[in-house]
């Protein structure tokens, strides 16, 4: 008999209300910006999804050979490229001509660009993810490291995981030192082009594919029953001390008692300083050895959220865009604006979930019903093969 891992559907739950907390523009995105240390929901979203893609379609791979699991991974590609593209057009459509007719600096900052280059040419751009606003940026580096997918499963897969590690940790590398800036001006030279780095999305892909890279491994090692946690226990008192000294640092910073300066690179959110992977490895070992814990957040609410996480996550930016257009010359939404808009973008994202869910039902698919394991469950081995599509 198998029992979904229901405390994984209700984490990447939890972190989609995190996300989205952050993004409101209330008083309450002041307490949900990196509040547990130097990490944030993104991480664990990113490492998740990866997780569970490596996972499901090295699984594929074995069981249907590696160009089914190559279309697989294709057509979901594909699927997350239109969610983009509706988003953009919402963006360009619908909210640009109200911030350009109205006092909405918040909404018009976020389209600087597009004002600046014109309608056709920013869309041309942002569809080629080349221009990435705002909010839309982390969707385009997961279209284009979940493209990369299939070539980093059969290099780590036939060849052997230290050659893909050794690119994947040379280009993180590069990318602490700069090599986003020095690509950027060859890109200009040789395609011409003409569109600002900082247009170009806040967050660097020569970083955070190393990120996805150790999902993608650990999940194959998952599908492999390779995957044992037990050494979680031995590392429990340092990781403690780590997370802690992370986090009374963090909020040393939040208080102004300390400041990095050049240092703050190794806490680097957009670079993903090598100071944040340490930090969520620590809460990570943390949260596994103590896993009896996350049983508390297997919640229905939040394990529809998890298990519907794409749309969830799209309409999570609408309801921020909205927030956006409301606000207007104000800095922040107060007082019972923010209570209103808070309770009416949680109950638009459950709302999403449900209606995900139902579709699911209704269509007699199992992508609903998350990862699953054999009862009782081992310490992070997993004989079945999941059927959860990752959002």
């Amino acid at each position: 008999m198998q029992r979904r891992i229901e405390e994984l559907d209700a984490l990447r739950g939890l972190m989609l209300v995190w996300i989205t907390g952050t993004h409101l523009p209330t008083i309450l995105s002041t307490y949900m910006n990196q509040p547990f240390g130097f990490f944030a929901a993104t991480e664990g979203f990113i490492f998740l999804s990866a997780l569970f893609t490596g996972r499901i379609y090295f699984r594929i791979a074995e069981r249907d050979g590696y160009g089914a699991m190559c279309r697989k991974l294709w057509m979901r590609t594909g699927k997350l490229y239109c969610y983009q593209l509706l988003l953009l057009a919402f963006a360009f459509v619908i909210e640009a001509p109200i911030a350009a007719h109205g006092n909405r600096p918040a909404v018009h900052n976020l389209l600087d660009f597009y004002f600046a280059a014109g309608r056709s040419r920013a869309f041309i751009d942002a569809s080629l993810m080349v221009y990435r606003p705002p909010l839309l940026d982390i969707l385009p580096i997961y279209i284009i490291l979940l493209a990369l997918t299939p070539f980093a499963l059969m290099l780590g897969t036939r060849f052997g995981w230290k050659y893909a590690f050794t690119g994947g940790l040379t280009l993180w590398l590069l990318a602490q030192f700069g090599f986003r800036s020095f690509a950027y001006h060859v890109e200009t030279h040789a395609l011409g082009l003409q569109i600002p780095l900082n247009e170009m999305g806040a967050f660097d892909l020569w970083a955070w594919q190393l990120w996805w890279l150790v999902g993608l491994w650990l999940g194959v090692r998952w599908a492999k029953d390779n995957l044992r946690l037990d050494w979680a226990k031995q590392m429990t008192i340092p990781a403690a001390i780590a997370a802690f000294l992370f986090l009374v640092l963090r909020y040393a910073q939040v208080a102004g008692v300390i400041t990095f300066g050049k240092s703050g690179l190794l806490l680097d959110k957009w670079d993903f300083g090598v100071g944040r992977m340490i930090d969520f490895t620590a809460v990570a070992i943390l949260a596994i050895r103590f896993r009896s814990a996350l049983s508390s957040l297997a919640i229905r609410p939040l394990m529809m959220l998890g298990q519907a996480s794409l749309p969830v996550f799209c309409v999570h930016l609408l309801c921020v865009f909205f927030a956006l257009t409301i606000m207007k010359n104000d800095p922040i939404i107060g007082g019972w604006k923010a209570i209103v808009v808070i309770l009416a973008s949680l109950s638009a994202l459950l709302l999403t979930a449900k209606i995900a869910t139902n579709r699911r039902a209704k269509a007699g698919g199992n992508d609903a019903a998350g990862p699953k394991l054999q009862t009782p469950p081992c310490a992070g081995c997993e004989p079945g093969l999941a059927t959860e599509k990752i959002a």
